[in-house]
């Protein structure tokens, strides 16, 4: 009878704990929004990574143009960790018949820069 009233204890907090972490979580700032001067360093890390070898802002060329892959994305729910993560692997099969190659030279950090960057273009 003790033990199961213990684990009634246990579970409550367990519960007040989740709900108040869920709480904060819902609180705070969003982390995908960029400043102005992130805005450009995101733009120049696009071109120095030559992403705009295979992709324009507004335009297809051998893959999406950003503002699409941006408006596709921006209302998932975790966009900039699953657009950073798609940077770096790769994919097929999501925007037609040419594969995006795996990218594993752009780090966690850059990766996701460029994906917030993209996610940034949603608007246009």
């Amino acid at each position: 009878m003790a033990a199961s009233i213990v684990l009634t204890v246990l579970i409550g907090l367990g519960w007040v704990s989740l709900v108040q972490a869920q709480d904060q979580i819902k609180k705070a700032p969003p982390t995908d929004t960029l400043s102005s001067g992130s805005v450009q360093e995101g733009a120049a890390l696009a071109k120095s990574k030559n992403c705009l070898g295979c992709h324009q802002i507004d335009a297809k060329r051998v893959g999406p143009g950003f503002v699409a892959v941006a408006k596709r994305y921006s209302s998932i729910d975790a966009p900039l960790d699953y657009l950073s993560g798609s940077l770096q692997r790769g994919g097929a099969g999501r925007w037609g018949a040419v594969p995006m190659p795996a990218q594993p030279q752009i780090n966690d950090a850059d990766a996701r820069l460029l994906a917030a960057w993209i996610l940034s273009l949603s608007n246009q």
